[in-house]
């Protein structure tokens, strides 16, 4: 899940040829516009011109509202940063306490980057809000956002587009990004690749400088979302040689860890994101609907999970790395960012991953529904996510069947039991993910093999 272009960049519309031949410089935010935190080279600054490098990790604010004490605690245990989930009303929300959330960042002297995650999977995922709709909701807190800029970072939506028509990525973001500047925003803005963030087609990869040249300010990053699809150290330098080759300001905006094997190498993340000075937020603080990405156990810091101790107390880690915003500190920061060799060819096709975050309600019988999808193959192997979708009234469980056609075979599976015999698999709920509420789902993938053919099967959904 990613994707880059070309490196340098023009001003937005040349008024003369003065400022046409004057724009053909490094992705430099233009002196004048350094309000707040902001882009110079591929670095985010501070109004000071002191570096920044963010470190810390996402909360999942939205369904958690009551949770606030998770700010002390992660600032506590050494962040310097905080993406908070909130909700447009679309799906999730509305998040009307953006400057009660903005206020418990600067108490806990926490750089403040918020996110709107009604347009996760936007194209695939039906229930999600587009760029567009993101932007109006940020623009109905605009209130609360102006005169925050040395604060807070707008991400404009989280993994905006899903693995169907990743292309349309691209023009709703430029749109996205306009929209932001004309209605008066001067953030730092934050914008998520396709592919539920991953960009495992690099469509963002490949269009990277058109996104940057659409912001009037200079003043945007990019964010890749690292799962299962960068599961390997080649597959994950890259993509990051890539950007830095190019000049292109990257953070990576969510990151899992190395669970099992084939799970996403945490631990390269961490080492190459210190050598390089980039700016990291892991996923997730605590209340995953899969309780194997929380970092900390029921949003208790004193009980850390393997997740938590590794990004937090780990090599390269949060406490080990972690430079407090000079805004809170006074401190000018001398980590210059190290770089890093360029980057040959991206890697031949990886699986792509789902998206990891939590799953909650929307509407009306006592059943299920099932979808199977494809999210990338490989020869001989791929990567396949099931939804479960309750139907009208609230469920316990539920067990999804299906018949391969083609003499596929699941391998492994996360997410559910999942169980064969012969081409028959049988897929039950696990213990965290069987109770879902009228309409609301879930998802579970799998691993599995395929030769010649890889049709999708039909599903069959029972719940109790």
């Amino acid at each position: 899940m990613r994707r880059f272009p070309r490196p340098r960049r023009l001003a937005a519309v040349g008024v003369a040829l003065v400022a046409a031949a004057a724009s053909i410089l490094l992705f430099v935010k233009p002196a004048d516009a350094a309000v707040g935190l902001h882009i110079s080279g591929t670095n985010i600054v501070e109004a000071n011109g002191s570096n920044f490098i963010m470190r810390g990790v996402n909360h999942p604010h939205v369904w958690y509202t009551g949770q606030t004490s998770s700010f002390a605690n992660v600032k506590a245990l050494g962040a310097n940063t905080v993406r908070v989930v909130l909700g447009s009303g679309k799906r999730w929300g509305p998040s009307n306490d953006v400057a009660a959330v903005i206020t418990l960042c600067k108490q806990n002297k926490l750089i403040c980057v918020l996110e709107v995650h009604d347009t996760t999977g936007y194209g695939e995922e039906g229930a999600a809000a587009s760029l567009d709709e993101a932007v109006n909701y940020w623009i109905s807190q605009k209130s609360n956002l102006v005169g925050q800029e040395n604060y807070v970072v707008i991400n404009i939506g989280n993994e905006p587009i899903g693995n169907t028509n990743a292309g349309q990525w691209t023009a709703a973001t430029v749109a996205a990004i306009q929209k932001m500047r004309t209605n008066g925003f001067e953030h730092l803005l934050m914008v998520d690749g396709p592919n539920w963030g991953q960009d495992w087609q690099f469509v963002m990869r490949d269009n990277a400088q058109t996104i940057l040249n659409a912001d009037t300010q200079r003043n945007t990053v990019l964010s890749i979302h690292m799962y299962a699809v960068f599961n390997t150290a080649t597959a994950i330098t890259d993509y990051l040689n890539r950007f830095r080759t190019n000049g292109w300001p990257l953070v990576v905006g969510e990151f899992g860890w190395r669970f099992n094997t084939n799970e996403v190498d945490h631990d390269t993340i961490l080492a190459e994101a210190n050598a390089r000075g980039l700016g990291y937020l892991g996923w997730s603080w605590s209340g995953n609907t899969d309780p194997i990405l929380d970092m900390a156990t029921n949003f208790n810091p004193s009980q850390l999970t393997t997740w938590g101790q590794r990004i937090f107390n780990g090599a390269n880690g949060i406490k080990a790395t972690a430079k407090e915003a000079t805004i809170y500190s006074g401190v000018t920061p001398t980590t210059p960012p190290v770089t890093t060799p360029p980057a040959t060819t991206p890697p031949a096709t990886t699986p792509p991953a789902t998206t990891p975050p939590v799953t909650t309600p929307p509407a009306g019988t006592r059943a299920c529904t099932a979808t199977y999808a494809i999210l990338g193959q490989w020869p001989g192997g791929f990567q396949g996510d099931v939804r479960v979708t309750a139907g009208g009234a609230a469920i316990t469980g539920w067990t999804v069947t299906w018949t391969f056609a083609n003499g596929q075979a699941v391998s492994q599976a996360w997410n559910a039991t999942v169980t064969s015999s012969g081409a028959s698999v049988t897929a039950r709920n696990v213990s965290y993910n069987g109770s879902l509420g009228a309409g609301a789902s879930t998802t579970f993938g799998f691993i599995g093999s395929w030769n010649g053919t890889n049709g999708v099967p039909t599903l069959s959904c029972s719940a109790t």
